[in-house]
């Protein structure tokens, strides 16, 4: 089962929010999802980001593969930077 971290479509139409999820990849977009990770509301000024950091970094650690808009989202958050380094502290 491959894992893969992205966003579902929440809210009224034309005034989306979106639920950050670890879901199998052959679920729909939509469907059901492992866990709930965060939001994100692109439609306020500024977007609201709302991540929790310590499940992000559980799914990155089991080797979950986040979608490109989640790893902008987690790279201006300092959740990839903390992966990485994370990543080379276990190999040394």
């Amino acid at each position: 089962m491959a894992v893969k971290i992205r966003l579902t479509r929440m809210g009224a139409k034309k005034r989306p929010t979106y639920r950050i999820v670890a879901s199998d990849s052959r679920r729909p977009r939509d469907g059901e999802y492992l866990e709930l990770i965060g939001t994100y509301n692109p439609v306020a000024v500024p977007a609201e980001v709302k991540i929790d950091e310590e499940k992000a970094l559980k799914w990155l650690n089991t080797g979950a593969i986040p979608s490109d808009t989640v790893r902008s989202l987690f790279s201006k958050a300092g959740i990839m930077k903390k992966f990485a380094s994370e990543k080379v502290a276990k190999d040394k």
